[in-house]
């Protein structure tokens, strides 16, 4: 019985820390395996993703990959959308679930407060050899963030934000690693062009109340402007 017990226990234990010890564990074995490039993930995954964004290119009349996105996340739907332009139109192609959420609503504010950032940023630079399958590093904080966080007194806002693969998240969005894959393929094409990314509490389109924050004093600003973002794009 004791040896049973002390069984379960480590196979608990390892499971547990194959989730959330990834940043511990991956690098060793990515260093073991080999570094990959993003032109060598475009040659593993990009017949298969082009194969899955065919047909939501097709009914917005995209003959091949769009030259221009951006994406739309809202935490209170965890839900995150895909938008193409063409001919300086937004089209929405899709959408993906979040598949893990942290935090509540409202801005991040500081190192380890596991918020998902609120706010209008970008796409820095996407990591073929991320700890969570694929990852796209995410412009927090931008200098909304910074300039609240010097008007608070807050030291330290952060950072460190990935919209990434798997199912576990301290403040990332994590959209699954097949989803990931695709959107990495698709980033990889469009990523010279920009590639903007809207975060808000819920989509102010369908409501247009804001929540309250007891954290801060000037989430009215911030929701402000992300409705204002929001209104340039179909829902």
């Amino acid at each position: 019985m004791k040896h049973t017990l002390i069984l379960i226990t480590l196979l608990i234990a390892g499971a547990l820390f194959w989730v959330y010890g990834r940043s511990v564990w991956y690098p060793l074995y990515s260093k073991i395996k080999g570094k990959e490039t993003v032109d060598s993930i475009n040659r593993k995954y990009g017949k298969k993703a082009r194969k899955s964004l065919s047909s939501a290119l097709s009914e917005q009349g995209f003959n091949e990959l769009p030259s221009k996105i951006m994406l739309l996340a809202f935490k209170e739907e965890r839900r995150m959308d895909l938008l193409a332009q063409k001919e300086g139109e937004w089209f929405k192609l899709k959408s993906y679930d979040f598949t893990a959420f942290s935090g509540k609503l409202g801005p991040k504010l500081k190192e380890g407060d596991k918020q998902i950032p609120e706010g209008i940023y970008e796409i820095e630079y996407l990591n073929p050899n991320s700890a969570f399958h694929l990852s796209m590093k995410v412009s927090y904080p931008n200098d909304f963030d910074r300039q609240k966080a010097q008007q608070d007194n807050r030291t330290n806002p952060g950072g460190d934000i990935f919209i990434h693969g798997k199912d576990v998240t301290i403040g990332c969005i994590p959209i699954g690693d097949k989803m990931i894959e695709e959107l990495f393929i698709l980033a990889s094409q469009t990523l010279d062009q920009g590639i903007r990314v809207v975060i808000c509490p819920w989509d102010f389109r369908v409501n247009p109340e804001f929540p309250v924050i007891e954290s801060v004093d000037w989430e009215g600003e911030l929701y402000e402007m992300l409705m204002k973002e929001l209104g340039k794009y179909p829902n």
